[in-house]
């Protein structure tokens, strides 16, 4: 039977139950989102609930990280529904906070990576990394957890959040977990339900010719010819990552090479 998790909103109150779990010593899994959640969070949760004796997820839809602001006033905000979801997926606690709580001193101070965050995604959305890391690196220290879940879809943020963690000595272990797809192949994302019905349809062929395509450049011109807008496919070490646009709708993903 599903519960609805316990809902805090500010760091002191989730601070407070984080003592009570130490002193008992639980173990801590975390899992960060920006809410409008899809089973493929909820993959997230249902791993970090096997690992852990209590799981805390974030919903927090970071203004910072979004290089046009009609994206981030776009984005779903369905916390109710996320709720159900948690609770579906073994989440015991939510911290939900305000922007006010995320950023007091607003962005005054700000983490910097000079190097794989200056391209693919980096270098086609000036300051999203610089944004995605900040808040990543507020939300671990608020947590406090024993280890941090992130999904692979997003894998150049996920080997930026590794890298972070290793260099600011962070106690938290960041834990990969595998991309989950729809039958179709489409990389589940809180962006496909924007996607107009043809577009949904024709989503698919993405991820169909990075797999495919024998070199980067073919995979261009497979998505080109299909009628994607393609910002980069890119071969890196044992990664096909690429980003196209359909419509209004950015998409991302990877596949191992």
């Amino acid at each position: 039977m599903s519960r609805i998790p316990q809902l805090v909103h500010t760091v002191g109150a989730w601070r407070a139950l984080r003592d009570e779990y130490r002193r008992t010593g639980c173990s801590l899994g975390f899992v960060p989102t920006m809410g409008a959640l899809h089973p493929g969070h909820g993959s997230l949760f249902r791993t970090a609930r096997r690992g852990n004796d209590v799981v805390l997820a974030s919903v927090f839809v970071n203004p910072t990280q979004f290089d046009e602001k009609q994206d981030f006033d776009k984005y779903p905000r369905t916390l109710e529904a996320d709720l159900a979801l948690m609770g579906d997926s073994g989440v015991d606690v939510v911290f939900a906070p305000s922007v006010a709580e995320m950023y007091p001193n607003g962005t005054r101070y700000t983490v910097q990576e000079s190097e794989q965050s200056l391209v693919l995604e980096g270098a086609h959305r000036p300051g999203h990394f610089t944004g995605m890391l900040t808040v990543v690196l507020k939300l671990l220290a608020i947590a406090d957890a024993d280890r941090a879940y992130f999904g692979e879809k997003d894998y150049q943020q996920l080997q930026l959040v590794r890298g972070m963690a290793e260099a600011f000595f962070l106690r938290t272990a960041i834990v990969p977990c595998p991309t989950v797809r729809e039958s179709d192949g489409l990389a589940m994302s809180s962006r496909n339900r924007r996607l107009a019905p043809a577009h949904r349809a024709l989503a698919p062929q993405f991820h169909a010719a990075l797999v495919g395509a024998a070199t980067p450049a073919e995979a261009r011109e497979r998505l080109q010819a299909a009628g994607f807008a393609v910002d980069y496919v890119e071969d890196q070490a044992n990664r096909r990552l690429g980003a196209v646009r359909i419509g209004e709708v950015r998409l991302i993903d990877n596949v191992a090479r």
